[in-house]
């Protein structure tokens, strides 16, 4: 049994900040770290085996030079994948959906998997289009928010989903592509021999060539700003009268509308 656990590599938000002329948004000093919601996809990954321990767990991830970071590589590693496979390459720098989809698709057909799990969306742009697009272009079944996978053999998954008004169980024939929301575990915190022995673990990366994948056609350019920030009224009421509640309300109603 292969299990590949996607991942995207994304700025740590607290580190992002906002040009004052334009609004546009300032990375370079922020980190890069593990998207939030695929730490799930990890943790999936890693109970799974745990079930199944002749199971293999490959962690996987298209990007930008950013996953040529060493201590980025050791984190992941260090959350309980077997294997680490990067795909680095400039056309994955700021990768949208379909980008980064097609560039998943190449590296999992080479590999070769059972089962591939993704965290419902990213953090940064947080499309949740990724998962679909993988089971598109592979050809195989792709369910998200996935909040429980029951259990799994080498031909199936039975897993469960929470809806508006109802919960699904279904089974899915592998093989597939889920993606898990964050309601399926809580990510467990790397212990110091984990870390340790995450610097033994094997990593491969690949280019784009590599990996059988050319060029991926660019959408048009898409520019994210933050939104301008509205001069402060300095409306003051004191008091806790009728009159001054009736103010209050009043200063309510009109910026409401």
């Amino acid at each position: 049994m292969k299990i590949i656990t996607c991942y995207k590599c994304v700025a740590d938000e607290q580190d992002i900040t906002v040009n004052s002329a334009d609004g546009s948004l300032d990375f370079s000093r922020a980190a890069a770290k593990i998207s939030q919601y695929d730490l799930n996809a990890i943790e999936a990954a890693n109970q799974l085996k745990q079930q199944m321990p002749d199971a293999q767990v490959i962690a996987l991830s298209v990007g930008g030079e950013a996953l040529n970071n060493a201590k980025g590589r050791k984190d992941v590693l260090s959350r309980g994948p077997d294997e680490l496979v990067v795909v680095v390459d400039p056309q994955f720098e700021q990768a949208l959906p379909h980008q980064t989809a097609a560039g998943l698709a190449a590296a999992v057909n080479k590999l070769g998997f059972d089962l591939i799990l993704c965290g419902d969306g990213s953090a940064d742009l947080y499309a949740q289009q990724v998962s679909l697009l993988l089971g598109e272009a592979l050809q195989v079944p792709a369910l998200n928010g996935i909040s429980q996978i029951i259990s799994l053999t080498q031909d199936a998954v039975v897993v469960m989903r929470e809806l508006e008004e109802e919960t699904e169980t279904l089974t899915v024939p592998l093989p597939a592509v889920l993606a898990v929301s964050t309601d399926i575990n809580a990510p467990q915190i790397p212990s110091m021999k984990a870390i340790l022995g995450a610097a033994k673990k094997p990593v491969q990366a690949w280019s784009a060539a590599d990996a059988g994948l050319g060029q991926i056609e660019a959408l048009s350019a898409q520019q994210v700003t933050a939104p301008k920030q509205k001069a402060r009224q300095h409306i003051i009421i004191e008091g806790d009268g009728d009159d001054h509640i009736a103010a209050f309300a009043d200063h309510l109603r009109k910026l409401i509308k």
